[in-house]
């Protein structure tokens, strides 16, 4: 009998019986990583010819101001991909001054409400991005972003970047993004916590064991 804790993302719908909607969602996140890792090698990549062009021209007295701005916003995105990756791999921190004194059945309940947490929260921050951003609200005027600031106190949309000049919310999408793929991730996670499908691996992303972690 295979370790079902060991699957890799291939095998396991193979080596256990899963519900369809389970199956549904371990592979609408599985096709979100994959993407989501493609990104982050993007967006490393595009950080460090960042950094070197900016190194090199202030070396040669011909600064762009505009690159230190392109930075942060590649930090930013960075970040928010990463931890959404994260969270799928189970790489995120978690504190075991308790759970390791339980039982088994009790430690995998209190895995389980921490992973539910997760999702509440991801839940939580696109219902707030939602209201936010009221995708509705600027509908109703048109898209005119100045008539519906003017109505709402609201310029999201009406707010440029300083040096490179792109719309803020653009660059602020990042954010209902990462809510959604972080609440799609913490969903899978839970399925598995609640042994609805065998818990996965991914050896793509080449991470050591995520038992070490959460």
């Amino acid at each position: 009998m295979p370790d079902l804790s060991s699957l890799t993302a291939a095998e396991a719908p193979a080596t256990a019986t899963v519900a369809r909607p389970v199956r549904w969602v371990l592979r609408a996140s599985d096709a979100v990583l994959a993407v989501e890792r493609y990104v982050l090698g993007g967006l490393m990549t595009l950080l460090v010819l960042l950094i070197l062009l900016n190194v090199v021209t202030r070396y040669a007295g011909l600064p762009l101001y505009w690159v230190d701005e392109a930075s942060v916003y590649a930090v930013v995105w960075l970040t928010f991909v990463g931890a959404s990756v994260m969270t799928r791999l189970r790489l995120d921190f978690a504190v075991g001054l308790l759970t390791e004194h339980l039982p088994p059945k009790a430690a995998r309940a209190a895995k389980a409400i921490a992973t539910g947490g997760v999702l509440v929260f991801g839940l939580a921050l696109l219902a707030m991005c939602w209201i936010w951003m009221d995708p509705v609200g600027i509908a109703r005027y048109g898209f005119d972003a100045r008539e519906y600031a003017a109505e709402s106190f609201n310029f999201l949309y009406t707010e440029h970047t300083q040096t490179l000049e792109w719309p803020v919310w653009v660059l602020q999408l990042i954010m209902p993004l990462f809510s959604c793929t972080l609440s799609l991730h913490a969903l899978a996670n839970l399925l598995e916590d609640l042994d609805l499908a065998p818990r996965r691996t991914f050896p793509e992303f080449q991470v050591g064991n995520s038992e070490t972690v959460n």
